[in-house]
């Protein structure tokens, strides 16, 4: 991948599709109308008791039509998922000189172009409508991620990468081990403390995903990674 799209705009591409999703969620969240999972009469979207999904519902939890919240979501997770496409398309590059972190950074990129199909699907499957469907998107792009990421950690190790590029992945799969467990075993939405915790956690993790990406495109646009 010599050509000038693949060394920088690719990840210029990344970089605009990540820092998009933050101003559009964040714009999103003042056009949602409200209510939350466990009292659909609060007014406006609540940062610690809704959940990014909630804008994404053609309806709101309150009962009132949610148009402009649910486009901007939807375009928001588009994005993402489309610039974690191309993030994982391009980065093996960085890692041909060594057959191991060869073989590892195509499995990961595999993995990882499957966690970006599973974002956009999460973002056409809102979850008043397709419930099942938008839960299985979730878990699916949050199983695979940490996978994706560790092979790449482990093939940083192996090519020598910057050792602050490495401490991004170890922090960044850490947290989404933690994540995915909350997801799996932590407490359910069903009451109010359990509600707070997988909002709060839902929060760290998909600002800590958008900040890891950015850090490693950054990184990989400016050729600093080798």
């Amino acid at each position: 991948m010599t050509h000038p799209f693949w060394r920088k705009t690719v990840f210029d591409i990344v970089l605009w599709a990540c820092g998009l999703f933050a101003l559009l969620t964040v714009l999103a969240m003042f056009f949602y109308p409200g209510g939350t999972f466990s009292d659909p009469a609060t007014i406006g979207y609540s940062f610690f008791e809704n959940f990014f999904s909630d804008l994404g519902m053609t309806v709101s939890h309150a009962g009132q039509p949610n148009p402009i919240a649910n486009s901007l979501f939807t375009l928001a997770l588009t994005l993402v998922g489309i610039g974690l496409m191309l993030f994982f398309a391009a980065f093996p590059q960085f890692f041909w000189r060594h057959a191991g972190a060869k073989k590892l950074s195509l499995i990961g990129s595999a993995i990882g172009i499957a966690a970006g199909v599973c974002f956009i699907g999460v973002a056409f499957t809102p979850h008043n409508l397709y419930l099942d469907a938008h839960t299985e998107f979730v878990m699916w792009a949050f199983r695979l991620f940490p996978l994706a990421v560790l092979c790449y950690t482990v093939a940083m190790r192996q090519v020598g990468t910057p050792r602050r590029h490495q401490m991004i992945f170890v922090v960044f799969f850490g947290l989404l081990v933690a994540y995915m467990l909350l997801l799996e075993f932590g407490p359910g939405v069903d009451t109010y403390s359990g509600m707070l915790i997988q909002a709060v956690g839902q929060k760290i993790i998909v600002y800590a995903s958008i900040a890891s990406v950015m850090a490693q495109a950054f990184g990989a646009r400016n050729n600093k990674l080798n």
